[in-house]
């Protein structure tokens, strides 16, 4: 029966409403499980830099992908644009507290399964090497910001043989 006064229908599927708790929204899968939920805001928000990997795995899965978000460095097992990567369970997930990431770059020649050389430039100048697959933070260059004015923003591996 549907009630008088001209209003909607009773069995309309709403996708957002207000309680006196606050404001409740239906999400996609891909919304609600991104890393990071921060509003967006135009002024001042640092690019997104993205480094991907192929670490020739014996399943099938070896491509690799790491991106920043602000002060975050996520690193995830990468399957393609058609099959989404659950970002709620991350292979490595770092947060930075007083810089943050700015670039980062794979050396593809030493990359296994087992361990991955990364380079992390950041917003104060200092350059970090890390394994994500092993968790290790393996050296800090540029720690005692020599080079204070100088902001890292691309690092590349060189593959010349010492």
């Amino acid at each position: 029966m549907a009630a008088e006064g001209g209003g909607k229908e009773m069995n309309e599927i709403k996708t957002q409403f207000t309680t006196r708790e606050g404001v409740y929204k239906l999400l996609t899968h891909s919304e609600y499980s991104r890393p990071n939920r921060v509003p967006f805001n135009s002024q001042g928000s640092n690019p997104v830099k993205v480094s991907f990997v192929n670490v020739n795995d014996q399943s099938g899965n070896g491509d690799r992908i790491c991106f920043n978000v602000g002060r975050e460095l996520y690193f995830y097992i990468y399957k393609g644009v058609r099959k989404a990567a659950d970002l709620s369970k991350p292979i490595d997930k770092r947060i930075y507290k007083g810089t943050q990431p700015t670039c980062h770059d794979f050396n593809p020649l030493t990359a296994t399964a087992e361990s991955v050389s990364l380079l992390v430039g950041f917003s104060a100048g200092q350059v970090q090497l890390i394994d994500p697959i092993k968790k290790e933070t393996s050296k800090l260059f540029n720690e005692e910001n020599i080079q204070s004015l100088e902001i890292s923003i691309s690092l590349l591996w060189n593959d010349i043989e010492v």
